[in-house]
């Protein structure tokens, strides 16, 4: 029976094809996990839609995710974090885990003079989850945040290293660095993608917080806690879901996660 529960999937979500950074992650910090991956790639970006409707994509995608037989929930998406993590954690019984918390406290261990910026979606932003989280940490620390909404078609797109991009990037990104943050963390999966062109925007004497690698070690930790590690030495098997198959999807896709996409198949949701 522990070995059954053990060797059960690791359900991650993405509004479109961002979280395969964390998915990246995940397969570097727990290499024995078996994963299924769904990114809602017809209807992102979520970043702009209401609350409610955040809340109920996010509700079919676990729903669909659970049919999979999962014993653990990703949200590898900030803003479905931000907004629909509460209804998530309270509708299933497995262990519900978002990419927020882990990324507020990398960035309050990251600044040195208590001032991050956090840049993400409207809906991240209007939020204010990360502000909150990391003034749990250390309430001395200021937190200033910008929306950055063109970022993800931008990404989507494939522009990673366009001219376009690089424009809007020190549009968005300028008044940060205007206001002296030594720090800034990346609050949408997708962006680590364009993280060279943000880099290069605000200099190198400012951090970059990716919370991939974060919610990983977190994922790892929770999973020992409740004694649900995958420790046989087996192939582990990964599996991909997408509401839609978007331009370049195959080329970004493994862009993001560092390696070919394989078997990938489209889901439509009810």
């Amino acid at each position: 029976m522990k070995e059954k529960i053990q060797s059960k999937n690791l359900g991650v979500f993405d509004s479109g094809i961002g979280g395969l950074t964390v998915v990246s992650q995940i397969m570097k910090v727990l290499p024995n996990e078996n994963i299924v991956y769904f990114g809602d790639t017809a209807r992102v970006p979520y970043g702009a839609k209401s609350e409610q409707v955040i809340i109920d994509y996010s509700l079919q995608i676990a729903n669909f995710l659970m049919s999979k037989d999962i014993k653990m929930l990703i949200v590898a998406c900030n803003t479905a974090t931000s907004v629909a993590i509460d209804a998530l954690t309270a509708k299933f019984d497995i262990p519900v885990i978002g990419v927020i918390k882990p990324g507020a406290r990398a960035a309050a261990e990251t600044t040195k003079i208590k001032k991050v910026g956090v840049i993400g979606t409207y809906a991240t932003v209007r939020s204010d989850v990360y502000s909150k989280e990391i003034q749990k940490i250390d309430p001395s620390i200021s937190v200033i945040s910008k929306p950055c909404p063109l970022f993800v078609p931008l990404v989507e797109e494939g522009w990673i290293n366009h001219q376009v991009t690089k424009i809007i990037a020190e549009e968005y990104l300028s008044p940060l660095v205007k206001k002296g943050v030594d720090s800034i963390v990346l609050g949408c999966t997708h962006y680590p993608i364009i993280r060279k062109v943000i880099q290069s925007t605000v200099g190198n004497k400012i951090k970059l917080v990716d919370s991939a690698e974060s919610t990983a070690l977190e994922i790892a930790k929770t999973l020992k806690e409740k004694k649900i590690l995958n420790t046989l030495n087996q192939t582990p098997n990964y599996q991909f879901f997408v509401s839609d198959f978007p331009h370049k999807f195959d080329e970004i896709g493994a862009r993001f996660l560092g390696r070919k996409l394989e078997n990938v198949k489209r889901v439509q949701l009810n």
